[in-house]
């Protein structure tokens, strides 16, 4: 086997599509549109790849194709390669491959060293940075490394990234102890959840120390996405900051949803129009205005101004969630009607 990263000239070559979807290729992946075959599928595309390496008709499966690409790069793309690559060497790792590869493309939680071996071969938690793989700049010594370079600097050191973590410690310390701070505000308290079980709603109150000692600053901070995955429970994630005597507001779909996945359930995304309309009426800030947001894979609205940043609203947060509740529910029964 060997990797090539995804460019124009493969398009028309014989080729194994891992992670990422591309035409004319046998696709092993997660990504929605994907034809993978049922016999291997699993939730994130480095489960699918142990699946194939483990699998008695491997040779049926990739059709003697030897040619490995995917077409982005990220923990998940990159450990679901290197388990292609590495065939049955792969697998006496596979539960450290795929706890980190959750970490990464789902934002969970899954282990202390599974989060940490992802930020070090993506970076933080955040599925919004683009700072670049801290390992991939560490063996390159420059500021910048492009997707396909990435991919040759670390994934000859995965699997001493997987089984000696700590070796790393440079390169997860910061990010891991920003993760580290809003686990234990959630712990103590000072941040909660609180579910809406009939809607499926939970409120995620974050408080600012969670930021620093400067608080919350939305141009800056993105939402701690790993903390809220460990606690929150619904499907849809109202996600509230106290910010200059107001609330800066985003909400989530679960940091999963966007793939397709096996044994994490499908999470329906209803047309939240009438969500924004409603708090587009009552909202009192002329700071910004609720708009839909799909910028993101698990995003679904925010409350934005200049530049689509977060910004202040005067709305309490109960009045978002009931607003939310009231969609949920038109659109449940708007289904069951046309059922």
């Amino acid at each position: 086997m060997r990797f090539e990263f995804y460019s124009d000239a493969l398009a028309n070559v014989p080729k194994l599509s891992v992670d990422g979807t591309v035409d004319n290729a046998i696709h092993f992946s997660h990504w929605r549109g994907n034809e993978t075959p049922v016999s291997v599928k699993a939730d994130t595309s480095t489960e699918i790849a142990l699946n194939v390496v483990a699998a008695p008709n491997r040779h049926e499966l990739t059709q003697g194709i030897d040619l490995v690409v995917n077409n982005h790069f990220d923990t998940d793309g990159v450990l679901s390669v290197w388990s292609m690559l590495n065939g049955a060497r792969a697998l006496p790792l596979g539960e450290k491959l795929i706890a980190a590869a959750e970490a990464g493309d789902f934002c969970e939680f899954s282990s202390v060293d599974a989060v940490r071996a992802s930020i070090v071969i993506q970076g933080s938690d955040s599925p919004i940075d683009k700072s670049g793989s801290p390992l991939a700049l560490k063996f390159s010594g420059e500021d910048f490394v492009d997707e396909a370079r990435s991919y040759d600097l670390v994934l000859p050191k995965v699997e001493h990234v997987l089984t000696h973590t700590d070796f790393y410690e440079s390169l997860w310390r910061e990010p891991w102890r920003r993760i580290e701070v809003a686990l234990d505000s959630f712990a103590k308290g000072e941040s909660r959840v609180d579910e809406d079980l009939a809607n499926k709603i939970s409120l995620v109150t974050i408080a600012p120390a969670v930021f620093g000692s400067a608080g919350f600053d939305p141009a800056a901070h993105a939402a701690p996405f790993a903390a809220i995955s460990h606690y929150a429970r619904g499907n849809l994630f109202l996600v509230a900051t106290p910010l200059n005597d107001g609330w800066a507001y985003r909400v989530d779909y679960p940091y999963y949803s966007w793939a397709e996945t096996v044994v994490r359930p499908t999470i329906p995304r209803p047309d939240l129009s009438a969500a924004i309309t409603a708090l587009n009426e009552i909202e009192k800030s002329e700071t910004g205005r609720w708009v839909i947001d799909s910028n993101e894979l698990a995003s679904a609205m925010k409350f934005a101004g200049v530049n689509n940043q977060l910004t202040v609203s005067q709305i309490a947060p109960d009045v978002v969630a009931r607003a939310l509740a009231d969609t949920l529910h038109e659109s449940l029964s708007a289904e069951a009607h046309h059922a």
